[in-house]
């Protein structure tokens, strides 16, 4: 008879159900059961994680072979650009297994998956639109154009263009997709491109005003963030047509 200690690590091991395991179910053991009901939550977990996959390809597959997804970074923040991205990925693409939204992501995920994407992906752009630009078109639009650059830049011509939330003024074919980042396997990898692209950029600003705390809050107002305003003013990365920077900056 196997050890409780041989059985578990079988299982982990495994990756599916096979002849081996008929008379696990009714080993009585404690630790053999345990390890069974990790096993088959871990399979159910991954059936579900295929399952959506497969809905995420689907969905950009009904538009085509070459599709783009394109999503945005930072559009709430205090300061800091807004990032954008655009990316056409391979069929099926089953080495992104697992890609969702990046708010849904751990950092780690998020950072394990922007390799993946690139790595990956038929092509791809990131673009930044500065606290500058944004001032001066206002968020929406420099956004909009910001992701049309990213469209633009792209080293493939798409067949169709999916983009989170917003219509681009591009010839290609297009459609906005509300909570596009959950439905769409190319806008997903956008939005994990842009976030981590920004992150890390704005871990980078921190390094040069350490005493606004950007690598923790990435430039949103939180009390932290406000507190520092307050206390040193704006830096030039503010946007200035943003409250309370707006105020601070006519006082």
């Amino acid at each position: 008879m196997q050890t409780i200690k041989e059985i578990t690590a079988a299982l982990k091991a495994a990756t599916k159900i096979e002849l081996w395991m008929k008379d696990i179910a009714s080993d009585e053991r404690a630790g053999v059961q345990k390890a069974w009901s990790q096993f088959l939550k871990r399979l159910e977990k991954q059936k579900q994680l295929q399952q959506a996959h497969n809905e995420k390809i689907s969905f950009d597959a009904q538009y085509g072979k070459l599709v783009a997804g394109v999503d945005e970074a930072g559009r709430g923040p205090l300061a800091g650009p807004v990032v954008t991205a655009a990316v056409i990925l391979p069929e099926n693409c089953q080495e992104l297994l697992g890609l969702n939204d990046s708010k849904q992501l751990s950092k780690e995920a998020r950072e394990r998956f922007c390799l993946q994407v690139k790595e990956h992906a038929l092509s791809y752009y990131i673009h930044f639109q500065s606290a500058e630009v944004i001032d001066k078109l206002n968020i929406y639009e420099a956004t909009k154009q910001s992701m049309t650059e990213s469209v633009n830049m792209l080293h493939i011509k798409p067949d169709f263009v999916v983009v989170d939330a917003m219509t681009l003024p591009i010839t290609i074919p297009q459609a906005s997709i509300i909570k596009g980042d959950a439905k769409s396997l190319a806008i997903a990898a956008a939005s994990i491109l842009a976030k981590t692209a920004r992150d890390q950029y704005m871990e980078n600003l921190a390094l040069e005003f350490p005493q606004y705390g950007f690598e923790q809050h990435a430039g949103y107002g939180t009390k932290q963030h406000l507190e520092a305003l307050e206390r040193y003013g704006p830096t030039i990365y503010h946007r200035k047509t943003f409250e309370p920077v707006k105020s601070m900056m006519k006082g």
